[in-house]
């Protein structure tokens, strides 16, 4: 009787640490989404290439459990996926869209200058 209790118990202990551990890499993608959605316009270089590995270690993780995931999860992992994405391109789109802003108000006051001189 004794072992019986002691297999069940580890039965429960390898599935709630497996549950665990599924739902542990879902919410590392809805975390990371949100870090998309509320940084990634200010990303640099070398921010967007962690980025890019972090999310490449995420869906690892993630298809490691594949097979155990419900379809409503793998619907929810699809639609974070998705929004990840979108952030992703989105933030690049702004980043880029600033810095060559930022340049084009930078060679303006260059335009500006060169003609100031040559007209004094």
């Amino acid at each position: 009787m004794k072992k019986v209790a002691v297999v069940a118990a580890m039965v429960l202990a390898i599935g709630l640490s497996s549950c665990s551990t599924k739902r542990h890499a879902i919410n590392q993608l809805e975390y990371f989404s949100y870090e998309l959605r509320d940084h990634s316009a200010q990303y640099s270089v070398e921010e967007w290439e962690r980025a890019g590995e972090k999310f490449v270690k995420i869906r690892k993780n993630i298809a490691k459990h594949e097979l155990d995931y419900t379809p409503a999860e793998k619907e929810k992992i699809g639609k974070l996926e998705g929004k990840c994405a979108g952030y992703m391109a989105k933030g690049m789109k702004e980043g880029i869209f600033d810095k060559v802003k930022a340049f084009g108000n930078e060679l303006r006051g260059i335009l500006e200058g060169i003609l100031n001189a040559v007209t004094e």
